[in-house]
C-alpha cells in the first residue's frame, strides 16, 4: 500500500472538492440510516393504534400512514440528493487525478533517456499510461467512495442498533470480524495475482502494437497465422491470470451473503425472544432488519473495493517505477545562451548502456563555426552515434564533448537541441498532414513557408500532385508516402526553424540520382554559414567539405579534405571509385 501514498499530493490539490465529497457521504448516510427509525416509529404507532381499540378508526390510521410516508419520502429525497453530490465530487476528483497522472507520466516519458526507450517496449509504456492509471482511478473513485460509505454507514447503523439493544446488536455484529479476517488473508493473493495479471496485459498490448505497426511485413511474409498464434498464446496467459483473480474475488460474495443470511436468522430468533420478554418492540425488529439490509450491498462491495485497492497498489507501483526514474542526460540550466556552432570531441569513447556495445573509441575532431563536415563509413561504424552525442541523447562513457568551448553537460538541453536541425536515418513522420509535419520543426521561429521548404528538399512538385496537396494525411509513420518522399519531407522539417547547426544522417539514401543532385545543390546554398555534419554512405559531389571523417569499427581511420583523402588512396579512395563506377554503369544503362 506504500505506493498509493504518492497520491496524497493529488488529493491535496483537490482537497476542497475531496472534503466536500466526504461531507456528502456523511450527510447521505445520516439520512439513509434515519429511514429505519421512521419505519420503526410507523410500525410502533400503527401497532399502538390497532391495539388500543377493538374498532379501527380508518381516518386516524390514514393520517398516521400519510404522516410517516411523507417523512420517509422527504428523508429519501435528501438521501438521494446528497448521494448525487457525493458521486459528483468523489468520482470527478478521480477523473481529475487520472487526467493529471496521465499528463505527468506522458510528459515524464518525453524527458527520459534514449536508453530507457531501448530497454522498455512500447506496449508496456502504453499499458502503464492507460490500463494502470485507469486502475488507480478506480481506486480513487469507486473504491474509496464505497469504502468510506461502508465505514460511515456501519458506524451509524451500529450506533443505532446498540442504542436500541446492545445485546441484539452484539449478536448481529459478531460475524463482522470474521469477514475482516477473511479479507486480510485474501489480500496477499489478490496482490500477487494482480501483479502477474498486469504483466501479462503488458505482453498482450506489446504483441498487438507490434502487429499493427509491422502489418506490411507480416502480410509480405504471409505470417498472419503465426502472429495470430502469438496473440492467442498471449491472450491465453492473460485469461489464465484473469480467471485466477476472478476465482479469488468470487469467494467474497457467497461468503458475505452467507453472513448476511446468518445475521438475518439471528435477528428473527433473538428479536422474537426479546420481544416476547418485552425488551424491544416489533418496530425494533423491523429496524434491525433494515439496518442489516442497508449493510448488505456495501459489505458485498467490500471485496470488490479491496480487489480494486490491491490492483491499484500494483499499478501505482508500476507507474512509480517510471516516475522515479530521473533523466541523466537532461539539464535545465538558467543559461539560455544561443549555440554558435563550434563542436569538439576530445578522446570520446561511448558504450551503449543497455547492450554494452562499444560504438566509438577515442574519437577526436574539432569543427569550427560554419564548417561543413562529412562523416563516411560502413554500416555500424559509429556515424549515427556521433550525431546522437552532439544532441546529447546520451552521455559519453569517457572523454568530453565541448560546444562553443563549453562542456556539453553544462548546456541547457532544450537550448542545445533547439539549435540543431536534425534529419534522422530512420525517418519518422506523424500521422498528420504534410503541412503539420513540416511545421513541426518550425518551433515558431521561421519566416519560410512550407512550400519554400519543400522546394529546398525537392519534394514540392510531388506534393502539389496530391489531391489535398499540403493537407494530405500521410498515415501512421508516413505509410502513404514513398521512402524518398518521407526523407525529403524530413529535410524540409529540419530546415523549418532555420537552425544554426545541421545534422543529416544518410538523408538521401532513398532518392534517385537526379533528385539527389538537386537536393545537394539546394542544401549547399542553405548550409552556407551554418555548421553542418552530413553522415552518408555516398560521397556528395556538390559539397566542398572542409573536413571529411572516414570511420571504421568505431574509430576515425582517415581525415582531411577530398583532395587529401584521394592522395592517401585508402578507404575513402576505394569508396569514391566504387561509387563512381556504379554511377557510370547506371548512366550507361539509361543512355
Amino acid at each position: 500500500m506504500k505506493s498509493l501514498k504518492t497520491l496524497l499530493p493529488y488529493f491535496a490539490k483537490y482537497k476542497w472538492k475531496t472534503l466536500a465529497g466526504f461531507l456528502f457521504i456523511l450527510l447521505a448516510n445520516l439520512f439513509k440510516t434515519y429511514n429505519p427509525v421512521v419505519v420503526r416509529d410507523a410500525i410502533n404507532e400503527l401497532t399502538h393504534q390497532l391495539g388500543i381499540s377493538t374498532t379501527v378508526d380508518m381516518n386516524a390510521l390514514a393520517v398516521v400512514i400519510l404522516r410517516f410516508v411523507g417523512i420517509y419520502f422527504m428523508v429519501a429525497i435528501f438521501e438521494g440528493l446528497f448521494t448525487f453530490f457525493m458521486r459528483q465530487t468523489i468520482i470527478v476528483v478521480s477523473r481529475d487525478i487520472e487526467y493529471d497522472l496521465k499528463n505527468k507520466l506522458y510528459n515524464h516519458y518525453q524527458y527520459l533517456d534514449q536508453a530507457f526507450f531501448r530497454k522498455n517496449n512500447t506496449g508496456d509504456l502504453m499499458n502503464r499510461i492507460t490500463e494502470d492509471i485507469s486502475r488507480v482511478r478506480m481506486f480513487i473513485g469507486p473504491s474509496i467512495m464505497y469504502t468510506l460509505n461502508l465505514v460511515i454507514m456501519f458506524v451509524f447503523c451500529a450506533t443505532n442498533m446498540i442504542r436500541v439493544n446492545w445485546e441484539m446488536a452484539l449478536y448481529v455484529l459478531i460475524p463482522m470480524p470474521i469477514l475482516s479476517f477473511t479479507i486480510y488473508k485474501l489480500n496477499s493473493k489478490i496482490n500477487k495475482t494482480s501483479e502477474r495479471l498486469q504483466s501479462k496485459l503488458s505482453d498482450l498490448t506489446t504483441v498487438t502494437q507490434e502487429t499493427y505497426s509491422g502489418i506490411r511485413v507480416i502480410q509480405s511474409y504471409v505470417q498472419e497465422k503465426a502472429m495470430s498464434l502469438f496473440f492467442k498464446d498471449a491472450s491465453e496467459e492473460y485469461k489464465k491470470e484473469s480467471l485466477k483473480l476472478a476465482k479469488i474475488e468470487a469467494f467474497y460474495f457467497p461468503f458475505i451473503m452467507f453472513l448476511v443470511g446468518f445475521c438475518l436468522v439471528i435477528i428473527v430468533l433473538v428479536g422474537g425472544f426479546l420481544n416476547i420478554n418485552g425488551k424491544i418492540s416489533v418496530g425494533n425488529i423491523a429496524e434491525f432488519m433494515l439496518y442489516l439490509n442497508m449493510l448488505t450491498f456495501p459489505i458485498s462491495a467490500l471485496g470488490w473495493a479491496v480487489a480494486l485497492t490491491q490492483q491499484a497498489a500494483v499499478s501505482m507501483r508500476r507507474i512509480n517505477e517510471f516516475l522515479d526514474l530521473k533523466p541523466t542526460v537532461f539539464n535545465d540550466s538558467d543559461d539560455k545562451k544561443k549555440v554558435e556552432g563550434k563542436i569538439e570531441f576530445q578522446d570520446v569513447t561511448f558504450e551503449y548502456p543497455d547492450s554494452g556495445i562499444v560504438a566509438l573509441k577515442n574519437i577526436n575532431f574539432s569543427i569550427s563555426k560554419g564548417q561543413q563536415v562529412a562523416i563516411i563509413g560502413k554500416t555500424g561504424s559509429g556515424k549515427t552515434t556521433i550525431l546522437d552525442l552532439c544532441l546529447r541523447m546520451y552521455d559519453v562513457s569517457r572523454g568530453q564533448i565541448n560546444i562553443d568551448d563549453k562542456p556539453i553537460k553544462e548546456w541547457d538541453t532544450k537550448t542545445l537541441r533547439n539549435s540543431f536541425g536534425y534529419v534522422t536515418q530512420d525517418v519518422f513522420l506523424f500521422s498528420d498532414s504534410i503541412e503539420n509535419n513540416i511545421r513541426f520543426g518550425a518551433k515558431g521561429n521561421t519566416t519560410l513557408t512550407s512550400k519554400e521548404l519543400a522546394k529546398v528538399a525537392a519534394v514540392d512538385l510531388e506534393i502539389e500532385k496530391f489531391s489535398a496537396k499540403y493537407d494530405t494525411i500521410v498515415g501512421e509513420r508516413g505509410v502513404t508516402l514513398s521512402g524518398g518522399q518521407k526523407q525529403r519531407i524530413s529535410i524540409a522539417r529540419a530546415l523549418a526553424s532555420n537552425p544554426d547547426l545541421l545534422l543529416f544522417d544518410d538523408c538521401l539514401s532513398a532518392v534517385d540520382a537526379q533528385t539527389e543532385k538537386e537536393i545537394e545543390e539546394n542544401l549547399r546554398t542553405v548550409a552556407q554559414g551554418k555548421t553542418s555534419i552530413i553522415v552518408t554512405h555516398r560521397i556528395f559531389s556538390q559539397f566542398n567539405f572542409d573536413l571529411i571523417l572516414v570511420m571504421d569499427k568505431g574509430e576515425i581511420v582517415e581525415r582531411g579534405t577530398h583532395e587529401d583523402l584521394m592522395q592517401l588512396k585508402g578507404l575513402y579512395y576505394t569508396l569514391y571509385h566504387q561509387q563512381k563506377t556504379e554511377k557510370d554503369k547506371v548512366e550507361n544503362v539509361l543512355s
